[in-house]
């Protein structure tokens, strides 16, 4: 089992997550976060800590389309093993519905 990060991340990247995993699984894109998941030991400790509730145990049924998006980009986002600035505007975009669709990007943010 693994956790995935959600499209609530999207715009959002708090990143508190990354603070508290023990492996340094987070992988960081140029507006959202994904977990490596051959990597996440699923210890659960980031759930508690996005204020989003971005982060689903891979057994959520909603998690099973961010499966695939978290394998993908995180073998090639840069890994990130402390948090980094959250953006000015997140709490604007924190409740947003649609964010995938809307503002996902698939570049790769500046690592850590």
């Amino acid at each position: 089992m693994t956790y995935v990060v959600t499209e609530a991340c999207i715009k959002c990247k708090y990143m508190d997550c990354v603070e508290v995993c023990p492996v340094d699984c987070f992988y960081e894109g140029e507006n959202m976060l994904v977990i490596h998941p051959d990597e996440c030991i699923d210890c659960g400790v980031c759930e508690p800590e996005c204020p989003p509730e971005a982060i689903l145990p891979d057994s959520d049924p909603d998690a099973d389309a961010w499966l695939e998006l978290n394998k993908d980009y995180s073998a090639t986002w840069p890994n990130i093993s402390r948090k980094g600035e959250t953006p000015p505007d997140a709490d604007e975009y924190k409740d947003v519905e649609g964010k995938y669709e809307k503002y996902f990007s698939p570049n790769p943010g500046q690592g850590s």
